[in-house]
């Protein structure tokens, strides 16, 4: 039998698409999201319904965003799943979670399954939307997982950790194996918790700027900021704002990072 198709369904390549079929990880992560009834839950990717069955079974109503048509469609007319949910045929990339929130008339409680291809760009795309969103629960690479929680001076800290770090508090949930997903993927994954601030930490005048500084200075990780920001600051604004030039990117921290990003002129 094709190790790609999972209840009559070919997973394609293209949409990143892994089912999770292992009902301990399926009940471990309904139970970290503890959906009630009342909130406004929207599911990303929901696929399947792996997910999508047992949390509607806990709430009064789910919207999802799914981009494959069959899929859709299954969902669609999935008996337990009438008068449940609300299916939107769309690209998550490209969706107006502010739209969804005022419909709703409430903040939104976001989780899902996410294709691998994709969970970073997304993830950025929801920090865009973090004032509406309370609080986002995630299946991603563990990679992933790793790099969102790193600290500085690690390896693994990098843009994504200072941007997410920056919007939000990060809790990874569990680890979860190859093996609770058909088709397999080949490498290790991860639930994850991500809380957007009410109150950020450390604020900056304009996030493009820190978004820019970001980008600029983990491009070039191996030179110290000194060179990888020099067409930003000279060695002097560096050195006045209390950040030795001489570090190298994965040595400054979020609050450093803000304080470049508003001292920018």
């Amino acid at each position: 039998m094709n190790n790609r198709v999972h209840q009559g369904h070919f997973a394609r390549k293209r949409f990143g698409q892994n089912f999770l079929h292992d009902n301990y990880i399926i009940e471990s992560i309904v139970a970290a999201i503890q959906p009630k009834k009342g909130e406004a839950l929207v599911e990303i990717g929901p696929g399947l319904a792996a997910l999508t069955v047992p949390v509607s079974k806990l709430v009064d109503h789910l919207t999802v965003i799914e981009i494959d048509r069959d899929l859709a469609s299954r969902l669609v007319e999935n008996p337990f799943l009438q008068n449940k949910i609300s299916v939107i045929e769309q690209d998550a990339l490209n969706f107006d979670f502010n739209k969804l929130s005022d419909t709703l008339g409430q903040p939104l409680r976001v989780f899902g399954n996410l294709p691998y291809n994709i969970s970073t760009p997304l993830m950025f795309h929801l920090f865009e939307y973090a004032p509406i969103i309370t609080d986002m629960h995630f299946m991603l690479q563990k990679e992933v997982v790793t790099r969102l929680v790193a600290a500085p001076n690690s390896k693994s800290y990098g843009r994504l950790s200072v941007m997410a770090q920056y919007y939000c508090q990060i809790i990874p949930v569990l680890e979860v194996p190859p093996t609770a997903f058909k088709p397999a993927p080949k490498v290790d994954s991860a639930v994850v918790k991500l809380i957007p601030y009410k109150e950020k930490p450390y604020l900056v005048n304009d996030i493009k700027v820190l978004s820019r500084i970001t980008t600029e200075a983990f491009n070039q990780r191996r030179k110290t900021i000194r060179n990888s920001l020099s067409n930003l600051f000279n060695s002097e604004q560096i050195d006045e704002l209390g950040i030795d030039p001489n570090l190298r990117a994965e040595n400054l921290t979020v609050q450093q990072y803000c304080l470049l990003a508003n001292a920018w002129k």
